[in-house]
């Protein structure tokens, strides 16, 4: 018969195995969130991008060296990480990577910035935030990310002009972000989502009436300013600018090579989104059959863009080691600049000077390289308007 203090000592010795087993299991829940079906994270790819290859002095953060980064099936991981990026005012700082396992020092940082209200919808934030987490908590019920997303709605809402556009940073910045910005979908990418709660998706299902009327009342000044802003050039509606005064609506400069002009990405983007607005109204129908008259028209045929290997070098925002040159090619598919001069519609490209210039081969090599000059975005548009024809043409 075991004795009574080998017994007592076999308890304790359990207790303590407990003990940290259940310590440890802790540690691993926190290292390894439990896993759901992934949710898409392409819309950060630019952001992600950004946080690791581009020289930017606003960080709160930067990566350590080999970051560690949760698998997409650990949706809670990464809304938590959501959650410590975002500001207090609901919005979120852009450039960052959402998959990254923090350090504690990253996390602490994090928590210190939350009155630093750069918030934006540059490089796709706050709106892709928003999405992500109504997603996580459709399929999980905590209830922090169902409140972060509202806030983040509500940010959203406060941004925008009573004209109905958005700027690219709120609260207001002293420089062109102020402009309402189509650059890289930021006023779309807000519009998608409030079109997706109008339309009663079952991962918006959480959202309450009060803020569904405040969303439809912003979703319609949002229709209004687009349709405002469609560039007529010639007595014709052609395309939209990048950006736009936030006052006069005309079209205004962005960075110093982003002129103001007639852009066919944003432009593409724009129409893409219309497209898929249910019963359009006439002034929709009107924008949507002259910007295809316009991509139409503007199309460029026989050329293809090649990148080429070049000597690596190392420029203030980012390091190259390829170039750019457009060849003659009868089999190229249509494509298209970014930007057409208004007035005379002849392809525009420009320097960091602000030097405009008609052909990539005047563009400097870190902007030839390095930015996004020719796009096929226009023929999404036209694969697409036969059948937008054929179910809602006047």
């Amino acid at each position: 018969m075991k004795s009574l203090s080998h017994c007592k000592l076999s308890n304790t010795l359990v207790a303590l195995l407990l003990t940290l087993f259940c310590l440890s299991s802790v540690a691993y829940a926190q290292q390894a969130p439990a896993e759901f079906k992934a949710i898409d994270l392409r819309p950060f790819q630019d952001a992600t991008h950004h946080w690791y290859d581009i020289t930017d002095n606003d960080k709160v953060v930067s990566p350590v060296p080999d970051q560690p980064k949760y698998k997409p099936t650990q949706i809670t991981g990464i809304a938590d990480n959501i959650l410590l990026y975002q500001k207090n005012n609901g919005g979120w700082p852009k450039n960052y990577d959402i998959t990254a396992i923090l350090t504690e020092d990253q996390k602490t940082k994090l928590i210190a910035a939350k009155n630093d209200l750069h918030t934006t919808f540059d490089n796709g934030t706050s709106y892709t935030h928003v999405e992500y987490l109504a997603a996580v908590y459709t399929t999980t019920k905590f209830a922090k990310y169902k409140d972060a997303c509202l806030k983040g709605i509500d940010f959203m809402l406060s941004a925008q002009y009573k004209n109905g556009g958005w700027p690219q940073y709120y609260p207001l910045q002293k420089d062109y972000s102020r402009c309402i910005t189509f650059n890289d979908d930021a006023f779309i990418g807000i519009m998608e989502v409030f079109k997706n709660i109008l339309d009663d998706q079952p991962e918006y299902a959480f959202v309450d009436a009060a803020t569904k009327q405040k969303i439809k009342t912003s979703f319609t000044k949002g229709i209004d300013c687009i349709l405002k802003t469609q560039i007529k050039d010639d007595n014709k509606l052609t395309s939209w600018c990048q950006q736009y005064d936030e006052i006069s609506l005309q079209p205004a400069w962005a960075r110093k090579f982003e002129p103001p002009s007639i852009c066919n990405a944003e432009g593409a983007g724009i129409v893409l989104f219309l497209m898929k607005m249910n019963n359009p109204d006439k002034n929709i129908i009107n924008a949507i059959e002259a910007a295809v008259t316009w991509f139409e028209e503007s199309a460029i045929k026989g050329i293809r863009v090649k990148t080429i290997p070049a000597e690596k070098t190392v420029y203030k925002f980012r390091t190259s080691s390829t170039d750019r040159i457009v060849v003659n090619d009868s089999l190229a598919a249509p494509i298209w600049t970014r930007y057409y001069e208004i007035g005379s519609h002849k392809p525009l490209f420009c320097n960091r000077d602000s030097k405009v210039v008609y052909s990539l081969a005047e563009v400097e090599r870190e902007r030839r390289d390095g930015y996004g000059w020719y796009t096929y975005k226009p023929q999404e548009v036209l694969n697409q308007y036969k059948a937008w024809h054929q179910k809602w043409s006047l």
